[in-house]
């Protein structure tokens, strides 16, 4: 459902992307993982359109994602869950993006119990929001059209143990669904407890991919992803490189964000 056949991307002299490839099926999670600035963002904006790759092709659900009709019906995305208007509500960022794509109003109800935020967070204003809240609003947002597809880059920034809980059986739910999720981040743990197939990305190049257990080879992903990744700490194209993460639990409910109280 997500294809990428050997895109490369070129800043200058700088190679954000060097011959990239791999898929996402349906029913699956895939984490996309990689150091700071390894061209995973570069990856995802290409694959929504953003960006335009020097050579090779990205496609969802077998087209260019630019080239697909009214595609928030069928692909959900989560790139930066701070851009959205400070001074709006976020029911009426999530009204509106229903009333974009043809839905009903009420779907931003919906979604925003999905979520688990209320009533009473969702008519204050996105600039009192907590980043945990923020990053709620836009798996909401990602959510509005019940996609067959969802790009997600960071969704964890910002959310406690409790969301981060919640978050992850979301996930496992959506892509037992029959939903294909392809889920960056820099943050091991929290990719390994969810995802079944694992891409690793530095310097712009696919390091490694095939099933967490295949990439653990017995003896966890943290310590195959420093191997790989150890000579790609710094270069054109990259940034330093954290290790860890975290990802506890398997979902239920939506619990409370750090901040998700403050006025």
């Amino acid at each position: 459902m997500i294809e990428f056949r050997n895109v490369s991307k070129m800043y200058g002299k700088v190679r954000a992307l060097d011959d990239v490839s791999f898929t996402v099926g349906a029913g699956s999670v895939t984490g996309f993982l990689g150091p700071n600035g390894a061209g995973k963002s570069t990856a995802l904006r290409i694959l929504v359109g953003l960006a335009r790759p020097t050579s090779g092709s990205a496609t969802v659900l077998g087209l260019p994602y630019a080239e697909m009709g009214c595609p928030g019906l069928r692909v959900g995305t989560l790139l930066d869950a701070g851009a959205r208007h400070p001074g709006h509500t976020g029911r009426e960022v999530l009204t509106l993006g229903a009333m974009t794509l043809g839905l009903p109003r009420t779907r931003a109800g919906e979604v925003l119990d999905l979520v688990g935020l209320t009533e009473r967070e969702s008519r204050r204003t996105i600039g009192g929001y907590s980043l945990g809240m923020r990053q709620r609003l836009g798996i909401a947002h990602a959510l509005l059209g019940d996609p067959e597809v969802l790009v997600l880059d960071e969704p964890a920034n910002g959310l406690d143990p409790q969301g981060i809980h919640w978050m992850r059986g979301l996930l496992r739910h959506l892509a037992d669904s029959g939903c294909a999720v392809l889920l960056s981040s820099h943050l091991l743990h929290e990719v390994e407890q969810v995802a079944d197939n694992i891409v690793m990305i530095g310097r712009g190049r696919v390091l490694a991919q095939g099933t967490v257990e295949e990439l653990s080879r017995g003896r966890g992903l943290e310590q195959t992803f420093l191997e790989l990744t150890a000579h790609t700490d710094r270069g054109p194209g990259t940034g330093t490189y954290p290790g860890g993460g975290m990802f506890p639990g398997a979902g239920t409910h939506p619990g409370t964000d750090a901040g998700r109280g403050a006025a």
